[in-house]
């Protein structure tokens, strides 16, 4: 049976358009053309992703992480390398991200492979961390199943007196990755449910094609 309470949630959408004539012909400056518009929209969080990773078998495997940085040719985040998705990472590196906007009424699909960044990169960035983040990257044996928080409490006891609040490392198995997209689609929420849609494909030339989507 339907819920009405759900099914009765819509909302018309009209703040903006999105045509052809409007945009760059590479999606990482049209991406940073909209990323700019969502730091001045002041949103909260312009930066919170969906990132959707498959394992072995195929099975899809989704959560939010940080968009960290954004490179000319993709799209930056960190995590655990022993976590799931850097397990599924490992056994198949083809993953989606989605950036939803819907104070501007949009939304972003990346469709690509993933990488590691460099070791220099990810020291970098992790140095720039507050202390208690980077001791908490020690802490955490991310996604592993674990009897309770007390454990967690231990572990972050263990390493502030190993470490201090200075000099702490970055753990061998915590880093970056880096999208790169092979299919970006900007969506522009429009009135009456027809959407614009543009969809953005490389080729083996690194060309990239738009093609305008039905909604």
């Amino acid at each position: 049976m339907q819920n009405k309470d759900i099914a009765d949630i819509r909302k018309d959408y009209k703040l903006k358009s999105l045509l052809e004539n409007d945009v760059d012909k590479d999606p990482l400056k049209q991406f940073q053309k909209w990323w700019k518009e969502s730091i001045d929209a002041d949103i909260a969080e312009p930066n919170a992703m969906t990132l959707a990773t498959c394992d072995e078998h195929g099975k899809p495997s989704a959560r939010i992480v940080l968009l960290k940085d954004l490179h000319q040719d993709g799209f930056v985040f960190f995590t655990n390398y022993e976590s799931r998705k850097g397990k599924q990472i490992e056994m198949n590196p083809s993953v989606a991200l989605v950036f939803l906007w819907k104070e501007l009424e949009r939304q972003v699909r990346i469709e690509g492979s993933v990488k590691k960044i460099s070791a220099q990169e990810s020291d970098e960035y992790f140095a720039s961390r507050p202390s208690k983040s980077r001791i908490g990257a020690w802490s955490s044996p991310q996604s592993q199943v674990i009897d309770d928080r007390e454990i967690l409490e231990k572990n972050v006891v263990y390493y502030n007196d190993k470490f201090g609040e200075e000099n702490i490392p970055r753990p061998d198995n915590w880093g970056g990755y880096i999208v790169q997209p092979q299919l970006v689609e900007f969506w522009q929420g429009r009135r009456s449910r027809l959407h614009d849609r543009l969809q953005y494909t490389i080729d083996k030339n690194n060309k990239w094609t738009i093609e305008r989507l039905a909604p």
